[in-house]
C-alpha cells in the first residue's frame, strides 16, 4: 500500500482545521469541497452570482489539483452542490467554460449535481473532485 499525504497550497483557501484541502494515496486525488472564498484575502467573494462563484470554486479545485500533481484533465469525478435548482443553468455554462478549455483529452470528467443546503448563506455552490494521476 502506498502512504496517503495530505495536499496544500497557498493558491487555495485553507481549509478548516478538521480536514484537508486534498488528500492524496498512490495515484488517487480527492479534493475536498470548495466554495468561492479568495485564497489571497480569505474573503468569500461574488454574493448572489453562482456562475462567479462556480468560476472561483473551479480556480480553487485547480490549484489544489496542481499542487497535488495534478490537473483538470485528470480528474475522472466531479460532485456539484447547488442551494437553488434555478442557478444549474448559470453554474452549467460557467462550469462548461471552465472544465472544457481544460481536458486536451477531450474527456470531460463525470459529473453529479445535487441540490442541498451549504454551510455558508451566501454559498451557491460547492465542487469536489475526484483525479487519477497515471
Amino acid at each position: 500500500m502506498s502512504d496517503k499525504s495530505a495536499v496544500s497550497t497557498t493558491d487555495a483557501p485553507p481549509p478548516m482545521p478538521v480536514f484537508s484541502q486534498g488528500v492524496r494515496k498512490g495515484n488517487i486525488l480527492q479534493v475536498s469541497g470548495q466554495g468561492s472564498v479568495d485564497p489571497a484575502s480569505g474573503d468569500f467573494v461574488f454574493t448572489g452570482d453562482v456562475k462567479r462563484q462556480t468560476t472561483r470554486v473551479l480556480q480553487n479545485i485547480e490549484a489544489i489539483l496542481k499542487a497535488g500533481g495534478a490537473s483538470i484533465d485528470d480528474v475522472v469525478m466531479l460532485r456539484v452542490y447547488l442551494t437553488q435548482r434555478e442557478d444549474f443553468a448559470a453554474m452549467n455554462e460557467a462550469y462548461a467554460e471552465f472544465v472544457s478549455t481544460r481536458t486536451p483529452s477531450g474527456v470531460l470528467p463525470s459529473r453529479t449535481t445535487v441540490f442541498t443546503g451549504l454551510p455558508l448563506p451566501d454559498m451557491l455552490v460547492e465542487i469536489d473532485a475526484l483525479a487519477v494521476l497515471s
